[in-house]
């Protein structure tokens, strides 16, 4: 993630490519376009493109079970 996002806490984390993930816990919709979910999360980073194909987040080979993980992090982003 931090190739392109900023994360809070994270050192050395400070590229310009995707939005700040910082208060992402916070949002009310994922890339503007799912409602801001558990569910949906795992969704967006596991099937980027079936959700927004002109989106420039790269296909990352994701696991469901590791995006539920990651996605269980970005919950705690305030």
């Amino acid at each position: 993630c931090i190739a392109c996002h900023t994360i809070p806490g994270i050192a050395g984390s400070s590229p310009q490519v995707g939005p700040p993930l910082a208060g992402i816990a916070g949002r009310t919709l994922i890339a503007g376009r799912l409602p801001h979910t558990p569910q949906n999360m795992v969704r967006w980073i596991t099937r980027t493109h079936e959700v927004d194909p002109r989106s420039a987040m790269p296909p990352m080979g994701v696991t469901e079970a590791d995006a539920r993980d990651m996605a269980a992090y970005l919950a705690t982003l305030d």
